[in-house]
């Protein structure tokens, strides 16, 4: 009986960070590149009652076991790196990855993170930015008299300016992809940093070495769609449900024992 109680427990904790994750997709359901998060369960270690083949008091084999389960636990949030739908924006620095990559964006303390958020401004310096200031790298200077820019599928960046109206070529756009993106640690802002598991990062030329192709003037939404989410939350709100229900079968079962009498 106490058995049922911690095992329908198991299963109240693991349907709790279920909700948590699905209520994470909906609230980014209109961020800039988000990538869904997906939880994996396993059931928990087995208590065996009696081994399969065991000899019974007439020295036949018994063909089955029994065997007990003691409930269940989530083993992983795993990113979801599907492509996103794509919207036209008409700003020239937003850039939407038609494929697989990431941006690469240099962080304060010197190292590199990475990004599928391609709504990228300019700074007061006139360099290529994340919404929150941090440089996109390889590092570009848009010229302050620039009349027109241009970023090609393969990443190539041309200007026009005030002075030259033919275009220049002012730099490349590289992206960056992992052997793993599942194994990615997400830091917030729209931000990934590599970890053991996702590997190192392999740079080259969009288009090129399995890398995705760049779309200017376009962003890349989130891959969260709502009505499979609202599915989601039902089945875990029922499967909590359900598990508060074996406790209180099991309270009620234990109500019984206690109230017996000869």
């Amino acid at each position: 009986m106490i058995r049922a109680l911690r095992t329908a427990a198991s299963g109240m904790y693991a349907q709790e960070l279920h909700v948590d994750t699905i209520a994470n997709n909906l609230a980014n359901v209109n961020t800039t590149g988000f990538k869904r998060s997906e939880v994996e369960f396993q059931d928990l270690l087995y208590q065996t009652i009696q081994m399969a083949g065991q000899l019974n008091q007439e020295g036949v084999n018994v063909p089955v076991q029994i065997q007990v389960g003691h409930g269940t636990r989530p083993v992983a949030t795993e990113k979801i790196f599907t492509q996103g739908d794509t919207v036209a924006t008409n700003n020239p620095l937003d850039l939407a990855i038609n494929g697989d990559g990431f941006f690469q964006i240099l962080m304060p303390d010197g190292s590199l993170a990475y990004t599928r958020d391609g709504s990228f401004k300019v700074s007061a310096d006139g360099r290529i930015v994340t919404s929150d200031g941090y440089l996109l790298q390889p590092d570009l200077a848009i010229p302050t008299d620039t009349t027109e820019i241009s970023i090609s599928r393969d990443g190539i960046v041309t200007v026009k300016t005030a002075e030259s109206p033919e275009p220049q070529e002012i730099g490349q756009i590289e992206l960056a992809r992992f052997v793993n993106p599942a194994g990615l640690s997400s830091i917030g802002g729209n931000l990934y940093v590599p970890t053991a598991a996702s590997g190192e990062p392999i740079v080259g030329t969009p288009g090129t070495e399995s890398m995705g192709t760049l779309l200017q003037g376009h962003l890349e939404l989130s891959n969260v769609q709502v009505v499979k989410e609202m599915i989601d939350l039902i089945v875990a709100q029922r499967a909590y449900e359900i598990n508060s229900k074996t406790i209180r079968s099991a309270d009620d079962m234990l109500g019984i024992v206690n109230s017996l009498r000869r």
